[in-house]
């Protein structure tokens, strides 16, 4: 569960990232199905929150979140091949990581969670927890965008469903 702590966070670090920079430009960009990289982002900041609540470990929430929010900030439709996107998902994190560069600063965990969180696509695995945790909350949100999934929570064990739309 979320706090509100970490909402207004989440909340606070979008709003920093749409000023003077390229951000908002990633709502114009589709990623899975109907879903924007701007609305996917959002969902991989707050996927990896509760990531990091679930398993109780000390994370650095800023970076953790300013990674998730910044890791697919490539800001080209990957659907179009006839631009040379074809191998999307192996050159995608550079170019994210490129484009954050210049418009942020950027710690080297948000470096490293924006350049590795495809793996294993790509062959170099994360380093920081941070990054491991962003490459699994990048995942959850993509099977659940991707396959059009509704969470649902059992009423008896609390345990999370999931059915297709």
């Amino acid at each position: 569960m979320m706090s509100n702590k970490q909402d207004l966070l989440i909340e606070t670090i979008v709003g920093q990232l749409c000023e003077n920079s390229r951000f908002t430009q990633t709502a114009q960009y589709k990623q899975h199905g109907k879903t924007s990289v701007y609305e996917h982002s959002i969902a991989v900041a707050y996927t990896s929150c509760w990531i990091a609540g679930r398993l109780h470990v000390h994370v650095d929430y800023i970076s953790l979140i300013r990674g998730a929010l910044l890791h697919d900030y490539y800001l080209y439709d990957w659907h179009d091949k006839s631009d040379g996107h074809r191998l999307h998902g192996f050159f995608h994190p550079r170019r994210a990581l490129e484009n954050a560069c210049e418009d942020f600063e950027l710690t080297a965990k948000e470096k490293n969670m924006i350049l590795r969180h495809m793996f294993p696509l790509t062959p170099i695995p994360p380093y920081y927890l941070e990054s491991w945790i962003v490459c699994a909350a990048d995942k959850l949100c993509a099977m659940k965008e991707t396959f059009r999934m509704t969470e649902l929570q059992h009423k008896k064990t609390g345990a999370y469903l999931y059915e297709f739309k």
